[in-house]
Order: C-alpha cells, then structure tokens, then sequence
C-alpha cells in the first residue's frame, strides 16, 4: 500500500472564537428579565399545536438536555418552564458584525464560518505581538467589555485544533493546544468531537471499534483510506494533529438565502407572496451587506404533508434589487402546480453569485432613479 508522507505545518498561530449560546445570549443580555432562566429560541410549542424547532439555547436550558434541532414540543416538556423566545434574526447578525468588526482590530486574516464563529490567523498581528493567548483574552475582553456577551477560544497552530480547543471549556472558555500536545488532547476525545466527522461516519467508526482519539490513532492509514477514501487520509492525519488548511479571508459564498418555518399554514396566494417578499426583502440585506450580486433566483415551498420542491429562474444581469429578486420570486411562485394542501415553509435563496464592483453598484443606483 503507497504510504502518504506526514507533514505538519506548526508555524501558524490560530485562534477559534466561538460565541456562547449567541443568539439566547443576545435576548438575555438586551433583557434581564432573563438572567437566570431557562432561554430556548424557538416558536412557543403552545402556540403553534406543538410545531417548531429549536433554533438554540442557553446553558441554563441545557441542563434540561434541550439543544439545537430539538423539537420545541420535546423542548417543552423537559422544560415546561423555560421561556420561548422565536427570535430576532437581524438583531444576531447586527452583532455577529459588531464582533468582527473587534477580530479585525487584531488581524485582517479572518474567516467567518457562521454569524457565531470564526478563524483568525495571528501568526502576524496588528498588535506585533507573538503570543495568540494574549490576543485570545483582549478579543473575549473587548467582546464582554463592549457587547456584553461571552465567547470561548480556541488557541493552536492549525484550525482543526483550535475549533476542538474552543469547544473544551465552554462557556467563556480559553483553550490552548500546542504542537506537543496536540497528540494526547486528541487521543482523550470521543471521536464524535471530532470537526468534520458526520454522524453516518461515526456510525462506521464504531463498527470498526473506533470510539475515542486514541482508538484512532492506533489504526493504520491504509485501513482507514479503504475504509473512508480520501477522508480516511485526513482522518489519519487529524488524529496527529495534522491540517494545513490556511484561515481564507475570501471564503467563496456559493449562495444567500433566508427561509421560515410557519406556525400557521398558509393558504392564500397573497400570504405566500407577502411572506416571499419577506425572505426577499432579507436576501437583499444579506446581498448588499456581502457586496454580491446574484444570477439566480431559487424558491424552496414545503407543504403539510413535508413534500418539499425547489424551482429556479435565471437573471439575465447579475443584481441585488430588492424589486428584482422579489418579482423573480413571485414568478416562480406562480408557475408552481396548484397545492391547496397549505404551505408549513418558505425560503428565497440567491445563487450564481458575483462580486459586486464600484462600477455595477453605480449602474443599479442610476438605474433605480426616475
């Protein structure tokens, strides 16, 4: 069997910072009426006949064994006195900007996986200075100090280690993983804790007797590469400690979207089309906020019965009109086969993304004048 070399790129210093029960903790904070209580975002199972999935929680709801994807029903009943909160979902991503606007007094090399979460590379600094845990503890000061919110960090020398750090300690936890150490820290892990492995992948770990870091690293590559394929390959090298992905600042975003889950069904056309407007009218945001244009127009309906169809329409020039994108959205919308079966979700999604330049900006701006 080919043996792969083992190369491990210890050089960089990275930094995971992962904000604690966000959106739960935004409510809390902008409440205090809160404090305390059990804090679960999520449509009031009471009003809705039961329906409705937990977006997050906090912590306090957390020791009920509540979590995300949960069903607010079963949310309800492990903890019938928590408070359901349905959300606020420009509030979160206003101060998802707030907390990158602090990573970026540090470094420039940034890349956000979510409005929660992201890698920073402090290798090279704004600050000049060697050491990552400094900056870690002046990034969760500046974050408590400012917003009022808690995160925890992830320190070490490549993302893989620094995303399993930041989930070591929480909440408001700082986790430091050295080039030394990263063997034995991944050794005492379940291997569920391991980013990047699926729940079908951990299913087939089991079955091979796989259950812990340390199982991991006594098998051999080729197992695990005729077991997995190419994700055997990285699953060897990971439980070393090996993941040469650098921090991308331009993560390539294949799509913008926005959809809801209705309590109540809808049923009339100018329902649908208002709550298309909706999702719409949020794209944009997420367009003009992203500096992209779109191409391409999808609309997601999920009906009663779960039955879910996607249908798309392509945009002769790339934009991010709100008029635009909304009456591709309707559009689409009518060409649907009548349903009269009512309409549990709704989503708009922009694809075919762009940059958008100075030059194309100006042009949207000319032409949206009288």
């Amino acid at each position: 069997m080919l043996e792969f070399p083992l190369v491990n790129d210890t050089s960089r210093k990275i930094i995971h910072i992962d904000m604690d029960a966000f959106f739960a903790a935004v409510e809390v904070r902008d409440n205090p009426e809160l404090a305390g209580k059990a804090v679960v975002i999520a449509t009031d199972p009471r009003k809705t006949g039961g329906r409705g999935v937990v977006s997050t929680c906090n912590y306090e709801a957390r020791k009920y064994g509540i979590h995300s994807a949960m069903s607010s029903k079963e949310a309800f009943e492990r903890c019938p006195q928590a408070v359901f909160i349905s959300g606020n979902y420009a509030k979160y991503q206003e101060v998802g900007y707030q907390v990158r606007e602090i990573f970026k007094r540090y470094t420039d090399l940034v890349e956000p996986m979510s409005i929660d979460e992201a890698y920073l590379d402090v290798t090279e600094n704004k600050l000049g200075s060697r050491s990552a845990v400094k900056i870690a503890k002046l990034i969760q000061h500046d974050i408590w100090k400012e917003l009022h919110l808690t995160c925890s960090a992830g320190v070490s020398y490549n993302k893989f280690l620094a995303k399993l750090a930041s989930d070591f300690q929480k909440p408001a936890g700082l986790t430091v993983v050295l080039p030394g150490e990263a063997e034995e820290f991944l050794a005492g892990l379940p291997i569920e804790k391991f980013h990047g492995v699926g729940s079908k992948s951990v299913h087939k770990l089991h079955k091979l007797g796989i259950f812990t870091g340390e199982d991991l690293q006594q098998v051999e590559e080729s197992r695990l590469i005729d077991s997995f394929g190419r994700f055997g390959y990285e699953l060897y090298r990971k439980a070393r400690g090996i993941s040469n992905s650098p921090v991308k600042v331009n993560r390539i975003r294949k799509s913008i979207g926005s959809e809801r889950t209705y309590a109540k069904l809808l049923f009339s056309d100018e329902d649908i089309k208002a709550e298309l407007s909706k999702n719409a009218k949020r794209v944009v945001d997420l367009l003009v906020s992203h500096q992209k244009l779109a191409k391409s127009i999808v609309i997601k309906v999920r009906y009663s019965d779960f039955s879910t169809l996607t249908k798309r329409h392509s945009i002769e020039q790339a934009t991010q009109s709100f008029e635009v994108i909304e009456r591709q959205a309707h559009a689409i919308y009518d060409e649907l086969d009548d349903n009269q079966s009512g309409i549990r979700l709704l989503g708009v999604t922009a694809t075919s993304l762009e940059e958008q330049t100075q030059d194309l900006n100006l042009l949207d701006h000319i032409s949206d004048k009288p």
